[in-house]
């Protein structure tokens, strides 16, 4: 026998040195929920570990992340009851709480890249990413609102514009609104295959963003399809989306990697809610190691083709792998 693979893995500083796919704390997206009240520091049952953080004290939360090696971020905004309307005009309102998050924290930390979250469905009555009318979700009227909402964003000093609305030709007319009002180096990461997924719920519980009615499968993607998410990669692509997300992701390798190997943008993925939640159940009865779990999901993800890993495991991964 000449060929012996094993020979290959017969020691860790061997395996380390032909090892294919690499994690690192850089390639990870560190999600942030914030609300306007101050000093708010509150759990959320569905995520353990997770929290919602008050725009002061998000800035403690931030501090403590970049200290573990964190770079990356994205928002999301816990918007109160009384803030919404059928329109999502708070979005982009001055005085929205969200924007003074963006603002405060690209002050106090210059060098971190932080990512939006760009959908109506945080600040809409209906629960849902676009603008309803009798019952049904209009694409069209919904792209001013998502475009307004976007620059708003970009003039708060966000890094990197997440529209997650998966409205038709969003990423166009955001991306041709951005550059008319001088903003053309804001990058636009586009969720170009998000999918009506089973997996959303406890983020749902942690924003109070469900859909009062109906559902989103009209324009969110059918769970059975792979090669509709390259027709939604190459029109995002011709749009001007400078990256291209996939959520989720564990269900969802097999696009990540079809994706990838079509298209020259880096592509990157959304570990959701509900493949952490299912991590720590199962850790919590025991049936699972967290961290070696918890870092096989995550290479996982790297090896079927993310350069980046929007993931609520980044904070314990860091902690994790300090040297």
């Amino acid at each position: 026998m000449y060929a012996r693979p094993r020979r290959n893995r017969k020691y860790d500083a061997i395996r380390k040195m032909v090892q294919e796919t690499h994690l690192h704390v850089d390639h990870l997206i560190y999600p942030l929920f914030v609300t306007n009240n101050l000093g708010e520091e509150s759990r959320i049952d569905a995520l353990p570990g997770i929290y919602r953080w008050g725009k002061d004290v998000v800035i403690k939360e931030v501090e403590r992340c970049i200290a573990l090696g964190i770079k990356s971020f994205v928002l999301f905004p816990v918007v109160p009851e009384a803030f919404k309307d059928g329109k999502a005009s708070y979005s982009f309102q001055s005085d929205n709480f969200y924007l003074e998050v963006i603002a405060t924290l690209k002050s106090e930390f210059p060098d971190i890249s932080l990512m939006s979250d760009v959908a109506l469905d945080p600040y809409s009555t209906d629960g849902h990413d676009g603008v309803v009318e009798n019952g049904e979700i209009l694409n069209d009227p919904s792209l001013p609102i998502l475009a307004d909402m976007s620059l708003a964003q970009a003039q708060a000093g966000i890094d990197i514009i997440g529209p997650s609305d998966m409205m038709d030709g969003r990423v166009g007319y955001i991306r041709e609104v951005l550059d008319e009002n001088g903003y053309s180096n804001t990058s636009i990461m586009s969720y170009c295959a998000k999918y009506a997924s089973a997996f959303y719920g406890p983020f749902r519980e942690a924003l109070d963003s469900a859909p009062k009615s109906g559902d989103k499968k009209t324009y969110q993607m059918d769970p059975a399809n792979k090669k509709e998410a390259l027709r939604e990669a190459f029109l995002d692509i011709e749009e001007g989306a400078d990256m291209l997300m996939v959520k989720p992701a564990l269900s969802y390798l097999d696009v990540i990697q079809t994706i990838d190997e079509n298209v020259t943008l880096p592509v990157t993925a959304y570990n959701v809610s509900g493949e952490y939640a299912m991590l720590h159940a199962a850790v919590e009865k025991g049936w699972l190691d967290y961290e070696a779990t918890m870092t096989e999901m995550l290479l996982s993800i790297r090896r079927a083709g993310a350069k980046g890993i929007l993931t609520y495991f980044a904070k314990d991964f860091a902690q994790f792998n300090q040297s």
